[in-house]
């Protein structure tokens, strides 16, 4: 049994040399989602303003929606280049907070309505027997499937999680601002 543990461990210790892979895989995951919901904010400003203090009851709405878009916008160039990683994964962790919290809390955890329920397949249905009848249902799935959004809070608690993980372990090497800045200031 030893001999196995030890092989493995071997093992495990020559893999650990592309480690880097991960926050990187993180990273390039993350940055685009919030730079479509930055920029998406930045872009229709006074609609985001008003989201913020009309649906979703913010106080001091303009100063959170702007707080909120230049983090995210900001964030994801952050996140590519894995420069100041502690840093700016926090003002991130918290937009998702309000976002699990403010938005999607209500919605339970899925984001995308399970079809396996009696009740969505129904509606899926009757959804695209429409399509299919009124609109040209080919060009609308050719892209992907016709779902119905629940708008739960799976995915901003899986982005949380995320950047919890590049919190804690940073950028990674070799491939991240952080890393060459470190070693600059080790020395």
């Amino acid at each position: 049994m030893k001999t196995v543990l030890r092989g493995l461990d071997t093992v495990l210790q020559r893999v650990r040399c592309v480690d880097f892979l991960g926050p990187l895989a993180l990273r390039l995951y993350l940055a685009p989602v919030f730079w479509m919901a930055g920029t998406n904010k930045l872009g229709a400003m006074d609609n985001t303003i008003a989201w913020f203090e009309h649906s979703l009851g913010m106080p001091l709405p303009t100063l959170m929606a702007w707080l909120a878009a230049l983090t995210e916008t900001v964030g994801s160039v952050l996140l590519v280049l894995g420069l100041a990683l502690p840093l700016i994964t926090i003002p991130l962790m918290v937009t998702m907070l309000v976002a699990i919290f403010a938005v999607h809390w209500e919605n339970g955890w899925y984001a995308i309505a399970q079809s396996s329920n009696p009740e969505i397949a129904e509606r899926l249905d009757m959804a695209r027997s429409i399509l299919k009848e009124h609109g040209n249902y080919d060009w609308l799935t050719a892209e992907g499937s016709f779902v119905i959004l629940n708008n739960g809070v799976e995915f901003a608690v899986t982005y949380l999680f995320m950047l919890l993980v590049l919190f804690f372990y940073g950028a990674g090497r070799f491939v991240s601002v952080d890393y060459y800045l470190g070693r600059w200031v080790r020395r």
